[in-house]
């Protein structure tokens, strides 16, 4: 969910650091301890975005039978999942997984109390949530503890969905995005659309270092229309070096952007982008 999805997308080489180490563990806590020094907050901001857009698009009619699934890419351990459909903060999950007391926990511990935290936690107007992503340590974690319905690790970026993932895009409606439009590419959004029966639509945060105009493109060859409103920005963690700004800054103004007062002032920004199909 943060940047777990490394299937060589574009205009990722210039400068932003990795964190591909923190989706290889059997649990969260190591995805956490290392994010929390980053003020990592984009899954914060889209939790209400998402519960709207997944009650929005489940309220529409389309033909077909079941609530429409969400179907969030580069899922990593299932945050997304778990701030949709339970009454739970990003801050309590910082709190959770950086505990002392939890430091040494076996992993199996911890997901026994995960799966009973969460159940306690579920909200009555839960949707169902697949995952995307290639981390299969973070994926089956997710699925463990109750927050995923469902998790695949195909690699969209090097080739079709496999069975498992075309048979479940029937049933999918709504598909997600934080943190993963450095990493995929329209290449996986092309592979999705490409096998989805629903109407489907696409809420994704993208870093203002990308341009998510060819995935734009994607979807629009595919029926969707975009809107984003670029006045608005929001904030997705501190950079980990001066290196690190220094390339954000070089690459927001190579999109057109003005990094004054977001990367300028050390952090990294989201625009918000929502892609619906196109009834004009």
């Amino acid at each position: 969910m943060t940047e777990s999805c490394p299937g060589g997308a574009e205009g990722v080489s210039g400068g932003k650091s990795r964190f591909d180490d923190i989706y290889d563990r059997p649990d969260p806590r190591a995805y956490f301890r290392r994010l929390a020094p980053l003020e990592y907050e984009i899954p914060h901001h889209a939790q209400p975005v998402f519960r709207q857009v997944a009650a929005d698009r489940a309220a529409l009619a389309d033909g077909h039978r079941g609530r429409p699934v969400m179907l969030d890419v580069c899922c990593s351990y299932g945050i997304n999942a778990a701030l949709v459909n339970h009454d739970v903060t990003l801050a309590e999950m910082y709190e959770r997984y950086t505990a002392p007391g939890r430091r040494t926990m076996p992993t199996a511990e911890l997901a026994a109390q995960d799966k009973e935290f969460y159940a306690e936690r579920r909200r009555p107007d839960a949707v169902p949530v697949f995952g995307l992503d290639v981390a299969a340590p973070a994926v089956r974690y997710a699925c463990e503890v109750g927050l995923l319905d469902a998790g695949f690790t195909d690699d969209l970026e090097q080739g079709p969905p496999g069975a498992g993932l075309s048979g479940a895009l029937a049933e999918v409606g709504l598909i997600t995005l934080t943190g993963g439009g450095s990493y995929v590419t329209a290449r996986t959004f092309t592979a999705l659309l490409g096998g989805v029966r629903r109407p489907v639509w696409v809420s994704a945060f993208v870093l203002r270092t990308v341009s998510y105009h060819p995935i734009v493109r994607a979807l629009a060859a595919h029926g969707l229309s975009t809107t984003v409103d670029v006045t608005r920005t929001y904030p997705q963690r501190l950079f980990t070096d001066e290196r690190e700004q220094r390339y954000a800054i070089e690459a927001v103004r190579a999109l057109g952007g003005d990094p004054a007062g977001c990367e300028e002032d050390g952090r990294f920004h989201s625009l918000h982008y929502e892609s619906r199909p196109d009834t004009g």
